[in-house]
């Protein structure tokens, strides 16, 4: 009686010139298949309705001599009630292969493969990657990007600015187009379902600038939410800056291609000095997380919004209708009010790290006067000035850090 097969026989086994089966003694069926190039497989022989079947098991030594058994025994016991193993690993591979064509088409699954290969390339990446976030994947995220339609982007769209964001709806519009177009130019999809689609109205100039009671309710607003929020709104308001942006930016990372430093007040540095550590070795100072930078602009700004309303309420002893602003109104109230004193504008645009205007043209290739000790200046003057609003004192630093931050 022959023996059964084990590992150590297995292993021994040399390649033929042409393709030889072993049979397994232990179980009937069995079969090591030994390929001329070497290569080792377990098959099970066996008959379903009325016809000869061969189905292939693993390859050794993956699959082991008990693992080859076992999965053979399986297989028996499939056919006995009636169920046919090879067309059942058919179906089973058929049904992985479309799973797995399914997940490479999935929306989400292309805008990570997007912001991987060309979001993270662009200086504007970043706020690209939120728009997604916020306002695309929760909607679309899902579904495979073959099926959304022309229809599903004007609808996304009309949402958005019915929300009252009506220059998002054209920004995500956008960037729809430019992912879209990715997409086709990788056989993705075969058109656009963004083209041809128009922006849902055309986009006003913003020249809205707080006024002295919004920036006191703003400011009291601010310190009453306190860290991360409120404390980097009033960061915003005292520098002018834009969200993203820090007190130091490599020439990579501005938009006009120059490293851009800004001096902080003693105002700024009184926040900063409240902020309660969040432990991360990337270094953000506003952070939930520790490793990554705040999101969610949207929801905060309305949060804010809110506590300005609260406070205007019983500031004045009757509801007051807080009409609606950005974070980049910020920028420009603070921009605004430095006017206000007399600060030259040439050294407001550096405060800003403009390069148009005064700065712009034969001044921008040959004026590299960096302004360090005038934006300085005009930053604690503008700091001063808060201040006063706030609490009617024209010279409380002191006072605005400790009372309101």
């Amino acid at each position: 009686m022959a023996k059964a097969l084990t590992t150590r026989t297995v292993d021994a086994l040399k390649a033929q010139e042409t393709r030889v089966e072993i049979p397994d003694p232990a179980l009937s069926g069995l079969y090591l298949v030994v390929q001329p190039s070497g290569v080792k497989s377990w098959a099970l022989r066996y008959r379903y309705g009325g016809k000869p079947k061969k189905l292939t098991l693993g390859r050794w030594p993956v699959m082991g001599v008990k693992a080859a058994r076992e999965a053979a025994s399986d297989a028996l016991e499939a056919i006995d009630t009636g169920n046919d193993p090879f067309l059942a690993k058919k179906q089973a591979k058929a049904a992985r292969l479309e799973a797995q064509l399914s997940d490479r088409n999935l929306v989400k699954t292309l805008v990570a493969l997007y912001s991987q290969r060309h979001l993270s390339q662009l200086k504007s990446g970043a706020a690209v990657q939120r728009a997604f976030e916020h306002d695309i994947l929760p909607v679309w995220g899902e579904r495979k990007i073959q099926d959304i339609s022309r229809r599903d982007v004007v609808e996304l769209l009309d949402e958005i600015a019915a929300s009252g964001r009506v220059t998002t709806s054209n920004r995500t519009r956008a960037y729809l187009s430019k992912f879209f177009g990715w997409c086709v130019d990788r056989d993705i999809i075969e058109t656009s379902p963004a083209l041809g689609v128009k922006a849902v109205a055309k986009e006003k100039s913003r020249d809205r600038v707080l006024s002295d009671n919004k920036i006191r309710w703003f400011w009291k607003a601010c310190g009453g939410i306190g860290q991360p929020w409120g404390r980097l709104g009033q960061t915003l308001l005292l520098t002018g800056q834009r969200l993203g942006d820090v007190w130091h930016l490599s020439a990579s990372r501005t938009k006009n291609g120059r490293t851009h430093d800004l001096a902080l007040s003693d105002a700024v540095r009184a926040i900063l000095s409240r902020m309660e550590p969040v432990k991360g070795d990337v270094g953000f100072i506003f952070t939930t997380t520790g490793t990554t930078p705040l999101s969610g602009y949207f929801k905060a700004r309305n949060n804010i919004a809110k506590h300005m309303a609260e406070v205007a309420e019983e500031e004045r002893g009757a509801p007051v209708e807080i009409p609606h602003w950005t974070f980049h109104d910020l920028r420009r109230t603070a921009a605004t009010g430095m006017a206000r004193l007399g600060i030259p504008v040439r050294v407001t645009e550096a405060v800003l790290n403009h390069i148009s205007g005064t700065g712009g043209g034969i001044v921008a290739v040959y004026q590299r006067h960096d302004y360090a000790d005038e934006k300085r200046k005009a930053l604690e003057a503008w700091a001063r000035f808060v201040g006063y609003i706030v609490d009617g004192k024209a010279n409380n630093v002191v006072q605005l850090e400790a009372g309101s931050v």
